[in-house]
C-alpha cells in the first residue's frame, strides 16, 4: 500500500493536482455509469477543496448558501478544522457538519 499524504499535509499545489486528478476520475466514472464511484470521487474533490480555504473566513452565527443545493441555507454554530457544524434552515434542526467548501455567501 502506498503511503498517501492526508489532505491536511498537502501543499496548495499538491491539493490542486489532487483535485484535478479526482475530478477527471469522477468524470470518467460518470461516463461509465458508475454512480457510486462518481459520488465518492466527487466528495473527495469537495474535501480537498476545503483545505484550500481559510476556516477563519467562515463565522459562527452566519448563514451561508449550500453549494449544489439551491434554496437551502446553513447556519454555522462552530467550526472544527475544515468542517462547519450547524444546521440547515428549514430542515429537521438536527446538527450536522459540512465541509466549508460547500458553503458560499
Amino acid at each position: 500500500m502506498v503511503n498517501e499524504k492526508r489532505y491536511s499535509q498537502m501543499t496548495e499545489a499538491e491539493l490542486k493536482a489532487e483535485i484535478a486528478k479526482v475530478t477527471e476520475e469522477a468524470r470518467k466514472a460518470e461516463q461509465l455509469g458508475m454512480v457510486n464511484q462518481f459520488a465518492v470521487l466527487e466528495r473527495k474533490a469537495v474535501m480537498a477543496k476545503a483545505y484550500l480555504l481559510d476556516p477563519a473566513d467562515f463565522k459562527p452565527g452566519e448563514i451561508y448558501a449550500i453549494e449544489g443545493d439551491p434554496g437551502n441555507y446553513f447556519k454555522i454554530n462552530y467550526l472544527n478544522g475544515v468542517f462547519a457544524w450547524g444546521y440547515r434552515l428549514g430542515g429537521s434542526g438536527k446538527e450536522e457538519a459540512l465541509p466549508i467548501s460547500l458553503l458560499k455567501k
